[in-house]
């Protein structure tokens, strides 16, 4: 297929699917529930971390979280107390359980209670990765007893890396460096460094940075631009890519 024959036969299906009738069905309607960025931010990542299954079990499931948040996810991260996260206890989808569920919440707390946005999580400091303090926060403290770090965590950090294989391996580090996090939890968030497509983390930023007239996606972040953006991919997307002449489903 030629490259004006394939773009033409692409719009046609992003006509088909970003719409505003599409919403309602699928994972992203989770988010368009709230109009607060930081409230936005917040249920746009659980639901694409928790996108795995069928997406109305996705969406009841997620539902289910917020309610137990009584709706409110960014005072829920700043102001629980110790019986609000006990509502939290028995929280489950997939393999994602409440163990992982309040580990999250630590994470939301400490870094909101820093930056205004969860923008800031995906923007190493100056562009730059500070490998010292992220080794040390990453892999220093915590390689041996219940919070060892697995050989899939951080190990080397480039600036050669395209931004938003940076901004991915930068946010896994940076969201894993907490004093103690669990084991079983880092399964949930990926990165190019384990050589990771990063299919929910790239639909999350799909959703934060793209913007057009059509109301789907949310374009609230404006550091990390569209064009710098990747294509979620699972299994489904890697067939049809391949029928259209991808090679791989690696990120390179």
């Amino acid at each position: 297929m030629e490259f004006l024959e394939l773009k033409d036969f692409l719009d046609v299906k992003v006509a088909l699917y970003n719409r505003p009738d599409f919403i309602q069905n699928d994972p992203i309607c989770i988010p368009h529930q709230f109009s607060k960025k930081q409230d936005i931010e917040i249920a746009a990542f659980f639901a694409a971390i928790l996108a795995w299954g069928q997406r109305k079990t996705i969406i009841n499931k997620c539902n289910e979280l917020f309610a137990r948040m009584d709706h409110q996810p960014y005072e829920f991260m700043l102001h629980h107390g110790d019986e609000d996260l006990k509502r939290l206890l028995g929280f489950k989808h997939r393999t994602f359980n409440d163990t992982d569920l309040l580990y999250f919440v630590s994470f939301f707390k400490s870094h909101y209670q820093q930056f205004d946005s969860l923008e800031a999580a995906f923007l190493p400091p100056g562009d730059v990765f500070q490998t010292d303090f992220l080794s040390e926060q990453v892999l220093g403290n915590y390689q041996t007893g219940s919070y060892a770090s697995s050989s899939c965590m951080l190990t080397e950090l480039s600036k050669q890396e395209p931004k938003i294989e940076r901004a991915l391996n930068y946010f896994r580090a940076y969201f894993f460096s907490l004093p103690e996090y669990p084991r079983r939890t880092i399964k949930h968030v990926s990165s190019p460094l384990q050589k990771s497509t990063c299919k929910r983390l790239n639909m999350f930023l799909r959703w934060m940075v793209r913007s057009d007239d059509k109301g789907v996606d949310f374009g609230i972040w404006k550091t990390i631009k569209p064009a710098d953006l990747i294509c979620p991919c699972d299994v489904h997307v890697d067939r049809v890519a391949r029928r259209l002449g991808r090679q791989s489903a690696l990120l390179r």
